[in-house]
């Protein structure tokens, strides 16, 4: 990647002085990384270059992509944050500071390959402490892809724990924050290094399912392509081919029968409205038969990431299983760069709200966690005493949507319990719960939630937290606002002071026994 090459990406996407201004950011990274060499025997510059075109290609504001130019410039090199914040401003300075501080404080970790939980635990807390600003999270992430796509350089060891690293923390987090094409690619590329035999198998099992799929789908393509257009439906038709990790995934659920997995191949529709999607599903199923257990519709109810689209698996008159997916300009942007193409960059830069405790309550469902995160960045940067199972965000853990009886959407771990729900609509709520509606039926305490459940708080203003809730939650939020209530209502004091004047009564019967 070239100077030139960069500049010429980011020309249609930002205005004339942004691009001076990052022609002045390349400039300044070259001069600070001259002499300095990747493993590869390029030159380094090379490396925040492909980052920063990354940046651009994903959509995000000038000021990440000249970050990502000068990601590497306060660790590796003379330049200093003070010169970076004269020359670049505030938000670039905080940005490049966000991403050296999870370097540094990655290089004194132990190793990931060691498999133990606390090690990945504390990289997604690093991640966490730097959340104050999301753009922090992409540079990393567009830094990780590239350093995967140039792995083949680096030693055997450096390798497996560079992809395993990025399998088990990056890649979820790129899934979490809605990127699946990111995600997608670390998975193949982790993987590759990861089980390189296992690849290279897989990857031709693909080969051999697929050469004359790609041919029958081609004219189903075409067939149903012209019948979109002779009804007058504007869209777009690609098709997309399965990953070879999500195969691996797949065939671990189906004993290893490849001929249980109809989503090799998938043709995607690209319509321009929601309405338009549910007509051309009717056609599908009027002109194919369908599979009824495969019809999904993540429009209605999107998955935990965010993700949204028709799904439905059809057979063709000469007996072909073919996956199509339907879904808006929109979703598919969102379905590929997720966070990155929700932001809106330009319309949001005055507000501010993508900034720390600015904005977090507009966010979508399915990213609500961010807010959560932010507390506990909050906490970490002010110096506050934090609890260890604070740090432990369900970064890893699978999500649920439920609804309120007015139909807001609320997004929860999966496991989670009514309480968090009242305590994540609002601590006020949670505090006087007296019983719970799932669904419209009367529902326990510990009844655990499930996709779709449409929740209804009965409060009463008598009813307090008692002890026993410290069980009924399992949200890091919901523990946090019920401990402090306690507290207040000095229950956890009381029961403390109950609990050592037992221990004492038992000690005296104790010593007068023994005299």
């Amino acid at each position: 990647m070239k100077k030139r090459d960069v500049l010429k990406s980011a020309e249609p996407h930002y205005d004339k002085n942004e691009v001076l201004e990052l022609e002045l950011a390349i400039d300044t990274a070259i001069t600070a990384h001259e002499g300095q060499k990747r493993r590869s025997g390029e030159e380094y510059v090379a490396h925040p270059l492909n980052v920063a075109n990354t940046l651009i290609e994903w959509g995000m504001d000038i000021d990440t992509v000249i970050a990502g130019v000068l990601h590497d410039t306060v660790e590796d090199t003379e330049l200093t944050l003070e010169k970076i914040e004269s020359s670049f401003g505030h938000d670039v300075a905080f940005l490049v500071d966000g991403v050296t501080k999870v370097g540094q404080a990655r290089a004194g970790m132990r190793d990931i390959d060691s498999y133990l939980p606390s090690t990945r635990d504390n990289l997604s807390k690093l991640l966490i402490a730097v959340g104050q600003d999301l753009r922090v999270i992409i540079i990393k992430l567009a830094d990780r892809l590239h350093n995967l796509q140039t792995l083949e350089h680096m030693p055997r060891d450096k390798q497996l724990k560079i992809a395993r690293e990025s399998l088990e923390v990056f890649a979820p987090m790129a899934d979490r924050l809605g990127m699946g094409r990111v995600r997608m690619q670390m998975e193949e590329l982790a993987f590759s290094f990861l089980e390189p035999k296992e690849f290279r198998r897989l990857r031709k099992i693909m080969k051999d399912r697929l050469g004359k799929s790609h041919r029958k789908l081609a004219v189903v393509r075409k067939e149903f392509s012209e019948e979109l257009t002779r009804q007058g439906i504007t869209h777009e038709m690609d098709g997309r081919v399965k990953s070879i990790y999500s195969l691996k995934r797949k065939l671990e659920k189906t004993d290893d029968n490849i001929d249980d997995i109809y989503d090799l191949i998938a043709l995607r529709i690209i319509v321009e409205d929601q309405e338009t999607c549910y007509r051309v599903l009717g056609m599908l199923h009027s002109q194919y038969q369908p599979m009824l257990g495969r019809i999904k519709d993540y429009i209605a109810a999107p998955k935990p990431n965010g993700y949204q689209s028709l799904h439905t698996t059809v057979i063709t008159p000469t007996k072909q299983v073919v996956e199509f997916q339907v879904r808006t300009r929109k979703m598919h942007e969102y379905a590929e760069r997720g966070l990155a193409a929700s932001f809106h960059y330009h319309e949001q830069k005055q507000a501010k709200d993508y900034k720390k405790k600015r904005g977090t309550s507009t966010l979508p469902a399915q990213l609500q966690w961010i807010s959560q995160m932010q507390e506990v960045a909050d906490k970490l940067s002010e110096g506050d005493e934090v609890a260890f199972d604070e740090l432990k965000v369900d970064l890893f853990d699978q999500r649920i949507f439920v609804y309120s009886p007015k139909g807001d959407i609320y997004n929860l771990p999966q496991g989670a319990l009514p309480l968090d729900f009242a305590y994540l609509v609002h601590s006020d709520i949670g505090k006087h719960a007296y019983s719970f509606r799932i669904n419209g039926n009367i529902a326990p305490f510990d009844r655990k939630l499930h996709n779709g459940d449409v929740i209804e708080v009965v409060t009463r203003k008598l009813s307090l937290p008692r002890q026993a809730w410290m069980d009924l939650v399992t949200t890091v939020h919901a523990r946090n606002k019920l401990r402090a209530q306690l507290k207040q209502l000095g229950i956890i004091e009381t029961l403390t002071s109950a609990s050592a004047i037992i221990r004492d009564k038992a000690v005296r019967k104790a010593r007068k026994s023994i005299k």
